[in-house]
Protein backbone atom coordinates (compact mmCIF):
# COMPACT_ATOMS: atom_id res chain seq x y z
CA UNK A 1 0.00 0.00 0.00
CA UNK A 2 1.64 3.41 -0.62
CA UNK A 3 1.80 6.54 1.67
CA UNK A 4 -0.71 9.01 2.71
CA UNK A 5 -0.89 11.74 -0.37
CA UNK A 6 -0.31 14.48 1.96
CA UNK A 7 3.04 13.45 3.07
CA UNK A 8 5.12 15.75 0.86
CA UNK A 9 5.26 18.03 -2.04
CA UNK A 10 5.82 15.49 -4.33
CA UNK A 11 2.96 13.43 -2.93
CA UNK A 12 0.59 16.27 -3.73
CA UNK A 13 1.77 16.76 -7.21
CA UNK A 14 0.99 12.88 -7.42
CA UNK A 15 -2.02 13.36 -5.90
CA UNK A 16 -2.98 16.15 -8.81
CA UNK A 17 -1.86 13.83 -11.74
CA UNK A 18 -3.91 11.51 -10.28
CA UNK A 19 -6.72 13.45 -10.76
CA UNK A 20 -6.01 14.86 -13.53
CA UNK A 21 -6.05 11.02 -15.02
CA UNK A 22 -9.54 11.07 -13.28
CA UNK A 23 -10.81 14.27 -15.03
CA UNK A 24 -9.38 12.82 -18.19
CA UNK A 25 -11.59 9.80 -18.36
CA UNK A 26 -14.95 11.87 -16.86
CA UNK A 27 -15.21 9.51 -13.73
CA UNK A 28 -15.75 12.10 -11.30
CA UNK A 29 -16.78 16.11 -11.76
CA UNK A 30 -14.08 18.29 -11.68
CA UNK A 31 -14.77 20.75 -8.57
CA UNK A 32 -15.39 24.37 -9.23
CA UNK A 33 -12.15 26.74 -8.11
CA UNK A 34 -12.01 27.08 -4.48
CA UNK A 35 -13.41 23.87 -3.98
CA UNK A 36 -12.30 20.30 -2.83
CA UNK A 37 -12.78 16.82 -3.76
CA UNK A 38 -13.16 15.30 -0.11
CA UNK A 39 -16.95 14.34 -1.61
CA UNK A 40 -15.66 12.03 -4.36
CA UNK A 41 -13.60 9.82 -2.05
CA UNK A 42 -16.60 9.02 0.47
CA UNK A 43 -18.43 8.24 -2.75
CA UNK A 44 -19.02 4.14 -3.28
CA UNK A 45 -20.02 4.68 -6.91
CA UNK A 46 -16.76 7.02 -7.79
CA UNK A 47 -14.34 4.52 -5.96
CA UNK A 48 -15.76 1.68 -7.63
CA UNK A 49 -15.86 3.03 -10.98
CA UNK A 50 -11.98 4.04 -10.14
CA UNK A 51 -11.24 0.45 -9.06
CA UNK A 52 -12.73 -0.66 -12.79
CA UNK A 53 -10.11 2.10 -14.34
CA UNK A 54 -7.10 1.02 -12.15
CA UNK A 55 -7.66 -2.96 -12.80
CA UNK A 56 -8.21 -1.93 -16.33
CA UNK A 57 -5.39 0.01 -16.39
CA UNK A 58 -3.20 -2.76 -15.17
CA UNK A 59 -4.82 -5.06 -17.66
CA UNK A 60 -3.49 -2.63 -20.74
CA UNK A 61 0.07 -2.89 -18.43
CA UNK A 62 -0.40 1.40 -18.39
CA UNK A 63 1.28 0.12 -14.55
CA UNK A 64 2.77 4.29 -14.07
CA UNK A 65 -1.23 5.41 -14.32
CA UNK A 66 -2.36 2.36 -12.18
CA UNK A 67 -0.15 3.59 -9.32
CA UNK A 68 -0.98 7.03 -9.30
CA UNK A 69 -4.68 5.57 -9.25
CA UNK A 70 -3.87 3.22 -6.42
CA UNK A 71 -2.27 5.96 -4.45
CA UNK A 72 -5.97 8.05 -4.37
CA UNK A 73 -7.92 4.97 -3.61
CA UNK A 74 -5.75 4.19 -0.92
CA UNK A 75 -6.65 7.38 0.79
CA UNK A 76 -9.83 6.94 0.08
CA UNK A 77 -10.75 3.57 1.50
CA UNK A 78 -10.81 2.40 5.05
CA UNK A 79 -11.35 -0.79 7.02
CA UNK A 80 -13.32 0.33 9.30
CA UNK A 81 -15.94 2.57 6.97
CA UNK A 82 -18.99 1.15 5.53
CA UNK A 83 -19.07 -2.22 3.67
CA UNK A 84 -18.52 -0.49 0.03
CA UNK A 85 -15.62 1.33 2.02
CA UNK A 86 -14.28 -1.94 3.31
CA UNK A 87 -14.84 -3.69 -0.13
CA UNK A 88 -12.60 -0.85 -1.71
CA UNK A 89 -9.91 -1.43 1.06
CA UNK A 90 -9.38 -4.70 0.64
CA UNK A 91 -9.24 -4.68 -3.21
CA UNK A 92 -6.99 -1.87 -3.10
CA UNK A 93 -4.73 -4.35 -1.30
CA UNK A 94 -4.64 -7.18 -3.72
CA UNK A 95 -4.10 -4.15 -6.85
CA UNK A 96 -1.29 -3.12 -4.72
CA UNK A 97 0.39 -6.50 -4.50
CA UNK A 98 -0.65 -6.88 -8.49
CA UNK A 99 1.64 -3.87 -8.95
CA UNK A 100 4.37 -5.26 -6.78
CA UNK A 101 7.29 -6.62 -9.08
CA UNK A 102 7.54 -9.20 -6.42
CA UNK A 103 3.98 -10.08 -6.29
CA UNK A 104 4.43 -13.29 -7.67
CA UNK A 105 7.17 -14.97 -5.66
CA UNK A 106 5.45 -13.55 -2.54
CA UNK A 107 2.03 -15.35 -3.77
CA UNK A 108 4.09 -18.50 -4.34
CA UNK A 109 5.37 -18.16 -0.20
CA UNK A 110 1.80 -17.10 0.86
CA UNK A 111 -0.03 -19.57 -0.50
CA UNK A 112 2.13 -22.42 0.78
CA UNK A 113 0.93 -21.74 4.11
CA UNK A 114 -1.02 -25.29 4.37
CA UNK A 115 -4.69 -25.16 2.72
CA UNK A 116 -4.41 -21.72 2.57
CA UNK A 117 -4.40 -18.56 -0.02
CA UNK A 118 -2.49 -15.15 -0.04
CA UNK A 119 -3.54 -13.53 3.26
CA UNK A 120 -4.16 -10.04 3.85
CA UNK A 121 -1.99 -10.34 7.10
CA UNK A 122 1.05 -11.87 5.41
CA UNK A 123 0.52 -8.84 2.62
CA UNK A 124 2.49 -5.95 4.63
CA UNK A 125 5.77 -7.91 4.88
CA UNK A 126 6.18 -7.91 1.16
CA UNK A 127 9.74 -6.45 1.51
CA UNK A 128 10.80 -8.76 3.97
CA UNK A 129 9.67 -11.89 1.81
CA UNK A 130 11.90 -10.55 -1.12
CA UNK A 131 14.55 -10.46 1.17
CA UNK A 132 17.30 -13.05 2.43
CA UNK A 133 16.15 -13.27 5.92
CA UNK A 134 12.48 -13.94 4.95
CA UNK A 135 12.77 -17.93 5.96
CA UNK A 136 12.76 -17.04 9.76
CA UNK A 137 9.80 -14.45 9.19
CA UNK A 138 7.90 -16.54 7.11
CA UNK A 139 8.08 -19.31 9.75
CA UNK A 140 6.77 -17.13 12.25
CA UNK A 141 3.89 -16.03 9.99
CA UNK A 142 2.73 -18.70 8.76
CA UNK A 143 2.25 -20.25 12.76
CA UNK A 144 0.62 -16.47 12.90
CA UNK A 145 -1.52 -16.63 9.83
CA UNK A 146 -2.77 -20.86 9.98
CA UNK A 147 -4.04 -19.75 12.99
CA UNK A 148 -5.90 -16.77 12.16
CA UNK A 149 -7.44 -19.01 9.24
CA UNK A 150 -8.49 -21.46 11.58
CA UNK A 151 -10.27 -19.00 13.83
CA UNK A 152 -11.96 -17.08 11.10
CA UNK A 153 -13.28 -20.31 9.73
CA UNK A 154 -15.28 -20.96 12.56
CA UNK A 155 -16.32 -17.10 13.03
CA UNK A 156 -17.40 -17.16 8.70
CA UNK A 157 -19.90 -20.44 10.04
CA UNK A 158 -21.50 -18.80 13.06
CA UNK A 159 -21.81 -15.17 11.41
CA UNK A 160 -22.99 -16.00 8.25
CA UNK A 161 -25.16 -18.99 6.39
CA UNK A 162 -23.05 -19.71 3.75
CA UNK A 163 -21.13 -22.82 5.28
CA UNK A 164 -24.09 -23.76 7.44
CA UNK A 165 -26.13 -23.85 4.39
CA UNK A 166 -23.80 -25.97 2.80
CA UNK A 167 -22.73 -28.56 5.51
CA UNK A 168 -26.93 -28.93 5.97
CA UNK A 169 -28.30 -29.60 3.06
CA UNK A 170 -25.67 -31.89 2.35
CA UNK A 171 -25.90 -33.23 5.66
CA UNK A 172 -29.55 -34.03 4.35
CA UNK A 173 -28.56 -35.47 0.64
CA UNK A 174 -26.77 -37.64 2.44
CA UNK A 175 -29.23 -38.66 4.96
CA UNK A 176 -31.94 -39.42 2.30
CA UNK A 177 -29.20 -41.52 -0.25
CA UNK A 178 -28.30 -43.63 2.56
CA UNK A 179 -31.20 -46.49 3.42
CA UNK A 180 -32.33 -46.78 7.15
CA UNK A 181 -30.86 -50.14 8.72
CA UNK A 182 -27.57 -49.87 6.60
CA UNK A 183 -24.87 -51.32 8.67
CA UNK A 184 -21.73 -49.34 7.63
CA UNK A 185 -21.46 -46.27 6.48
CA UNK A 186 -18.36 -44.68 4.78
CA UNK A 187 -17.90 -40.95 4.13
CA UNK A 188 -15.11 -39.30 2.22
CA UNK A 189 -14.93 -35.72 3.31
CA UNK A 190 -12.43 -33.71 0.93
CA UNK A 191 -10.93 -30.67 3.03
CA UNK A 192 -12.71 -31.76 6.49
CA UNK A 193 -11.17 -28.63 8.62
CA UNK A 194 -12.79 -28.99 12.23
CA UNK A 195 -15.28 -31.23 10.64
CA UNK A 196 -17.98 -28.87 12.16
CA UNK A 197 -20.35 -30.28 9.57
CA UNK A 198 -20.48 -34.04 10.95
CA UNK A 199 -22.05 -33.70 14.37
CA UNK A 200 -25.28 -33.22 13.02
CA UNK A 201 -25.28 -35.96 10.63
CA UNK A 202 -24.09 -38.21 13.47
CA UNK A 203 -27.10 -36.85 15.93
CA UNK A 204 -29.78 -37.23 12.75
CA UNK A 205 -28.32 -41.09 12.18
CA UNK A 206 -28.73 -41.95 16.07
CA UNK A 207 -32.21 -40.52 16.16
CA UNK A 208 -33.51 -42.41 12.94
CA UNK A 209 -31.99 -45.44 13.87
CA UNK A 210 -33.52 -45.27 18.04
CA UNK A 211 -36.94 -44.30 15.98
CA UNK A 212 -36.95 -47.55 13.73
CA UNK A 213 -35.89 -49.58 16.89
CA UNK A 214 -32.33 -50.73 14.68
CA UNK A 215 -28.68 -50.32 15.99
CA UNK A 216 -27.00 -47.55 14.62
CA UNK A 217 -24.43 -47.77 11.70
CA UNK A 218 -20.95 -48.23 11.89
CA UNK A 219 -20.05 -44.65 10.76
CA UNK A 220 -16.43 -44.32 9.13
CA UNK A 221 -15.26 -40.74 8.20
CA UNK A 222 -11.98 -40.50 6.02
CA UNK A 223 -11.20 -36.78 6.26
CA UNK A 224 -8.50 -34.86 4.23
CA UNK A 225 -6.25 -32.05 4.58
CA UNK A 226 -3.13 -30.28 4.42
CA UNK A 227 -2.32 -30.10 8.66
CA UNK A 228 -1.94 -33.49 10.20
CA UNK A 229 -2.20 -31.96 13.55
CA UNK A 230 -5.48 -30.70 12.82
CA UNK A 231 -7.03 -33.86 11.23
CA UNK A 232 -5.93 -35.75 14.34
CA UNK A 233 -7.94 -32.51 16.65
CA UNK A 234 -10.60 -33.21 14.39
CA UNK A 235 -10.68 -36.83 14.70
CA UNK A 236 -10.54 -36.58 18.59
CA UNK A 237 -13.47 -34.29 19.01
CA UNK A 238 -15.87 -36.33 16.48
CA UNK A 239 -14.90 -39.42 18.11
CA UNK A 240 -15.74 -37.94 21.54
CA UNK A 241 -19.31 -36.67 20.13
CA UNK A 242 -20.34 -40.29 18.03
CA UNK A 243 -19.62 -41.77 21.82
CA UNK A 244 -21.91 -39.66 23.33
CA UNK A 245 -24.62 -40.46 20.95
CA UNK A 246 -23.31 -44.58 21.31
CA UNK A 247 -22.15 -44.84 17.68
CA UNK A 248 -19.86 -46.65 16.27
CA UNK A 249 -17.29 -44.48 14.72
CA UNK A 250 -13.52 -44.68 13.17
CA UNK A 251 -11.53 -41.74 11.84
CA UNK A 252 -9.20 -42.09 9.17
CA UNK A 253 -7.12 -38.85 8.19
CA UNK A 254 -5.46 -38.62 4.62
CA UNK A 255 -3.09 -35.86 4.30
CA UNK A 256 -3.52 -33.95 0.75
CA UNK A 257 -0.25 -33.75 -1.44
CA UNK A 258 0.73 -30.60 -3.10
CA UNK A 259 1.90 -31.97 -5.85
CA UNK A 260 -1.29 -34.23 -7.20
CA UNK A 261 -4.57 -33.82 -5.04
CA UNK A 262 -6.37 -35.92 -8.02
CA UNK A 263 -4.83 -38.59 -6.61
CA UNK A 264 -6.69 -38.91 -3.56
CA UNK A 265 -9.29 -41.37 -4.66
CA UNK A 266 -6.75 -43.45 -5.19
CA UNK A 267 -5.17 -43.83 -1.62
CA UNK A 268 -8.71 -44.92 0.02
CA UNK A 269 -9.72 -48.15 0.98
CA UNK A 270 -13.19 -48.93 0.87
CA UNK A 271 -14.68 -52.58 2.80
CA UNK A 272 -17.35 -54.56 1.94
CA UNK A 273 -20.67 -54.05 2.85
CA UNK A 274 -19.81 -50.00 3.52
CA UNK A 275 -22.44 -47.54 1.35
CA UNK A 276 -19.99 -44.55 0.76
CA UNK A 277 -20.61 -40.78 -0.02
CA UNK A 278 -18.35 -38.24 -0.84
CA UNK A 279 -18.43 -34.93 0.48
CA UNK A 280 -17.07 -32.10 -1.58
CA UNK A 281 -17.86 -28.75 0.13
CA UNK A 282 -15.97 -25.76 -1.63
CA UNK A 283 -13.42 -28.53 -2.42
CA UNK A 284 -13.54 -28.81 -6.29
CA UNK A 285 -12.25 -25.64 -7.39
CA UNK A 286 -9.15 -26.12 -6.20
CA UNK A 287 -8.45 -28.86 -8.54
CA UNK A 288 -8.81 -26.56 -11.23
CA UNK A 289 -5.70 -25.19 -13.20
CA UNK A 290 -5.25 -23.62 -16.51
CA UNK A 291 -7.07 -26.66 -17.94
CA UNK A 292 -9.61 -29.26 -16.06
CA UNK A 293 -7.82 -31.89 -16.40
CA UNK A 294 -6.73 -32.75 -12.71
CA UNK A 295 -10.66 -32.00 -11.85
CA UNK A 296 -11.93 -34.66 -14.81
CA UNK A 297 -9.46 -37.35 -13.12
CA UNK A 298 -10.67 -36.70 -9.58
CA UNK A 299 -13.87 -37.00 -10.65
CA UNK A 300 -13.09 -40.35 -13.06
CA UNK A 301 -11.48 -41.70 -10.15
CA UNK A 302 -14.61 -40.97 -7.40
CA UNK A 303 -17.13 -42.51 -9.64
CA UNK A 304 -14.64 -45.29 -9.96
CA UNK A 305 -15.68 -45.59 -6.21
CA UNK A 306 -19.49 -46.01 -6.94
CA UNK A 307 -20.83 -43.64 -4.15
CA UNK A 308 -23.94 -43.99 -3.19
CA UNK A 309 -24.15 -39.78 -3.24
CA UNK A 310 -21.46 -37.04 -3.97
CA UNK A 311 -22.51 -33.25 -2.58
CA UNK A 312 -20.96 -30.61 -4.07
CA UNK A 313 -21.10 -26.97 -2.81
CA UNK A 314 -19.66 -24.34 -4.87
CA UNK A 315 -19.56 -20.17 -5.11
CA UNK A 316 -22.02 -19.26 -7.75
CA UNK A 317 -19.39 -16.95 -9.63
CA UNK A 318 -16.74 -17.24 -12.36
CA UNK A 319 -13.27 -16.65 -11.12
CA UNK A 320 -11.44 -18.59 -13.00
CA UNK A 321 -11.71 -16.66 -16.26
CA UNK A 322 -8.18 -16.59 -18.23
CA UNK A 323 -8.26 -12.71 -18.52
CA UNK A 324 -7.45 -10.87 -15.48
CA UNK A 325 -9.87 -7.98 -16.02
CA UNK A 326 -13.02 -9.95 -16.53
CA UNK A 327 -12.31 -12.09 -13.47
CA UNK A 328 -11.56 -8.96 -11.64
CA UNK A 329 -15.40 -7.42 -12.72
CA UNK A 330 -16.59 -10.81 -11.24
CA UNK A 331 -14.97 -10.71 -8.26
CA UNK A 332 -15.55 -7.00 -7.57
CA UNK A 333 -19.69 -7.83 -8.24
CA UNK A 334 -19.77 -11.13 -5.98
CA UNK A 335 -18.09 -10.04 -2.72
CA UNK A 336 -20.08 -6.40 -2.76
CA UNK A 337 -22.89 -8.74 -2.24
CA UNK A 338 -20.95 -10.60 0.15
CA UNK A 339 -19.63 -7.74 2.54
CA UNK A 340 -23.21 -5.95 1.88
CA UNK A 341 -25.03 -9.10 3.46
CA UNK A 342 -22.45 -8.91 6.28
CA UNK A 343 -23.18 -5.02 6.87
CA UNK A 344 -27.07 -5.97 6.91
CA UNK A 345 -26.67 -8.83 9.15
CA UNK A 346 -24.45 -7.47 11.70
CA UNK A 347 -23.86 -4.81 14.02
CA UNK A 348 -21.23 -2.25 12.96
CA UNK A 349 -18.52 -2.85 16.22
CA UNK A 350 -18.39 -6.18 15.57
CA UNK A 351 -15.20 -7.80 15.75
CA UNK A 352 -15.50 -11.30 13.77
CA UNK A 353 -17.14 -9.25 11.07
CA UNK A 354 -13.62 -7.72 10.23
CA UNK A 355 -11.78 -10.76 10.99
CA UNK A 356 -13.84 -12.25 8.52
CA UNK A 357 -13.47 -9.56 5.83
CA UNK A 358 -9.83 -8.89 6.24
CA UNK A 359 -8.63 -12.42 6.47
CA UNK A 360 -11.11 -14.96 5.28
CA UNK A 361 -12.76 -12.72 2.54
CA UNK A 362 -9.50 -10.65 1.70
CA UNK A 363 -7.19 -13.64 1.22
CA UNK A 364 -9.35 -14.51 -1.42
CA UNK A 365 -9.81 -11.52 -3.29
CA UNK A 366 -5.98 -11.29 -2.79
CA UNK A 367 -5.59 -14.75 -4.87
CA UNK A 368 -7.83 -14.20 -7.39
CA UNK A 369 -6.79 -10.40 -8.34
CA UNK A 370 -3.04 -10.68 -7.44
CA UNK A 371 -1.98 -14.42 -8.23
CA UNK A 372 -1.47 -15.47 -11.62
CA UNK A 373 -0.85 -19.42 -13.27
CA UNK A 374 -0.10 -22.13 -10.86
CA UNK A 375 0.19 -19.68 -7.98
CA UNK A 376 -4.29 -19.11 -8.38
CA UNK A 377 -6.33 -21.19 -6.13
CA UNK A 378 -9.45 -19.46 -5.65
CA UNK A 379 -11.06 -20.79 -9.02
CA UNK A 380 -14.88 -20.87 -8.58
CA UNK A 381 -16.89 -21.43 -11.48
CA UNK A 382 -20.95 -20.98 -11.91
CA UNK A 383 -23.07 -24.14 -11.34
CA UNK A 384 -23.77 -24.58 -15.06
CA UNK A 385 -19.69 -25.82 -15.50
CA UNK A 386 -19.84 -27.63 -12.48
CA UNK A 387 -22.73 -29.77 -14.03
CA UNK A 388 -21.08 -30.08 -17.59
CA UNK A 389 -18.23 -31.22 -15.84
CA UNK A 390 -20.06 -33.98 -13.85
CA UNK A 391 -22.23 -35.15 -16.41
CA UNK A 392 -19.15 -35.35 -18.63
CA UNK A 393 -17.74 -37.97 -16.35
CA UNK A 394 -20.77 -39.91 -15.88
CA UNK A 395 -22.66 -38.17 -12.76
CA UNK A 396 -26.57 -37.80 -12.47
CA UNK A 397 -27.90 -35.04 -11.15
CA UNK A 398 -30.36 -36.22 -8.02
CA UNK A 399 -33.18 -33.92 -7.05
CA UNK A 400 -32.58 -31.96 -3.58
CA UNK A 401 -35.74 -32.49 -1.34
CA UNK A 402 -38.65 -30.33 -0.31
CA UNK A 403 -37.16 -31.40 3.27
CA UNK A 404 -34.04 -30.08 2.74
CA UNK A 405 -35.01 -27.11 0.90
CA UNK A 406 -37.17 -26.82 4.26
CA UNK A 407 -34.48 -26.98 6.74
CA UNK A 408 -32.67 -24.33 4.37
CA UNK A 409 -35.31 -21.75 5.21
CA UNK A 410 -35.62 -22.73 8.47
CA UNK A 411 -31.79 -22.02 9.06
CA UNK A 412 -32.17 -18.55 7.25
CA UNK A 413 -35.16 -17.61 9.62
CA UNK A 414 -33.62 -18.61 12.84
CA UNK A 415 -30.26 -17.59 12.64
CA UNK A 416 -30.13 -15.00 9.90
CA UNK A 417 -33.42 -13.45 10.07
CA UNK A 418 -32.57 -10.59 6.95
CA UNK A 419 -34.68 -10.02 4.45
CA UNK A 420 -31.83 -9.77 1.96
CA UNK A 421 -31.24 -13.70 1.84
CA UNK A 422 -32.73 -15.89 -0.19
CA UNK A 423 -33.08 -19.22 -1.73
CA UNK A 424 -33.80 -20.90 -5.30
CA UNK A 425 -34.08 -23.62 -6.90
CA UNK A 426 -32.62 -24.03 -10.16
CA UNK A 427 -31.63 -27.65 -12.20
CA UNK A 428 -32.49 -29.61 -8.76
CA UNK A 429 -30.26 -27.46 -6.63
CA UNK A 430 -29.73 -25.30 -4.01
CA UNK A 431 -28.49 -21.53 -4.64
CA UNK A 432 -28.54 -19.20 -1.97
CA UNK A 433 -28.02 -15.19 -2.58
CA UNK A 434 -28.03 -12.02 -1.46
CA UNK A 435 -30.66 -9.58 -2.52
CA UNK A 436 -30.83 -10.83 -6.40
CA UNK A 437 -27.42 -11.98 -6.58
CA UNK A 438 -26.54 -15.44 -6.29
CA UNK A 439 -23.84 -16.45 -3.96
CA UNK A 440 -23.42 -20.17 -3.40
CA UNK A 441 -24.98 -23.33 -4.97
CA UNK A 442 -25.45 -26.79 -3.43
CA UNK A 443 -26.17 -30.49 -5.60
CA UNK A 444 -26.46 -34.04 -5.27
CA UNK A 445 -24.87 -36.26 -7.64
CA UNK A 446 -25.05 -40.10 -7.93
Amino acid sequence: MLGSLNSSSSHDQEEEEALDLHYQLNLIPQPSPGGTTSGFTSSAIHMRQLLITCAELISQSDFSAAHRLISVLSSGSSPYGDSRERLVHQFVKALSLRLNPHAAAISCALMNIGNTTLSVGAAGGASSAATGDANVGSLISREYEEEALQSCYLSLNQITPFIRFSHLTANQAILEAIEVGQQAIHIIDFDIMHGVQWPPLMQALAERSSNNLSPPPVLRITGTGHDLNILHRTGDRLFKFAQSLGLKFQFHPLLVSNNDPSSLPSAITLLPDEVLAVNCVHYLHRLLKNDSRDLRIFLHRIKALNPKVVTIAEREANHNHPFFFQRFLEALDHYTAIFDSLEATLPPNSRERLAVEQIWFGREIMDIVAAEGEDRRERHERFESWEMMLRSTGFTNVPLSPFALSQAKLLLRLHYPSEGYHLQILSNSFFLGWQNHALFSVSSWH
